[in-house]
């Protein structure tokens, strides 16, 4: 059983989540609602995840996050009501595994602790096609080096055509894989695919997303780069 320490000073959000991860999950939760707390419960729980609310009473769960990174590598999610895109470069920068921002719904909160712990017991720790490189245990792509900043969305899409390179996947498979539900609109994926598109062009990765009409997605790479 997964032990997953929730940090969190809203004790009406800290009951529903601790309420739903016990039931839907059948994980093992400790509790914090503070820095200090979380300290202390880290050392004594071992946890194999940490859900991190980011604005606390003592202090900014970023600190802490980055103390705790000198220390161990430990899966973490972060929660914030910061939506920008500076705050979730600041928090993936800062050693956050993943972001999340509030209001969710409890089920894709659900869906990013499975993702992250799958990732953090998988043997494999880097995926690289040619000059693209993806590490499964950040979440984050990587050409020559540079980060591509993709969002956790886009990673998993990636990763999942990635794997399968030259292979069609279809948008439905592909949708139900990353969203963790039935597609009942298209367009959020084709929105998706997108952006990871124009990333890996930006950085002449040499690696494309190329669709087949009726059937669905795949990922090539020019042998050549």
């Amino acid at each position: 059983m997964y032990n997953i320490l929730l940090v969190e000073d809203n004790r009406e959000i800290q009951e529903v989540n601790k309420n739903m991860l016990t039931r839907c999950g059948g994980y093992n939760i400790r509790l914090a609602n503070n820095l200090a707390e979380a300290r202390e419960r880290v050392i004594e729980a071992e946890p194999d995840i940490i859900v991190l609310d980011i604005m606390l009473p003592d202090g900014s769960g970023l600190d802490f996050l980055e103390k705790l990174r000198q220390d161990a590598n430990i899966p973490v999610l972060l929660l914030s009501a910061l939506v920008g895109p500076g705050d979730v470069v600041k928090g993936l920068r800062a050693g956050g595994d993943d972001y999340l921002a509030k209001p969710y719904d409890n089920t894709e909160l659900l869906a990013r602790i499975e993702s992250l712990l799958r990732r953090a017991s998988c043997p494999q720790k880097t995926l690289t096609k040619g000059r693209l490189t993806l590490n499964m245990i950040s979440g984050m792509a990587f050409v020559d080096g540079r980060d591509l900043l993709f969002s956790h969305k886009e990673f998993a899409l990636l990763l999942l055509l990635a794997q399968n390179e030259g292979k069609i996947i279809s948008a439905e498979s592909l949708y139900k894989e990353v969203w963790g539900m039935s597609m009942n609109d298209n367009r959020t994926l084709k929105k998706h695919i997108s952006e990871i598109r124009k990333k890996l062009e930006d950085e002449t990765s040499g690696c494309e997303i190329q669709n087949v009409r009726g059937e669905g997605y795949y990922f090539i790479r020019n042998k050549e780069m």
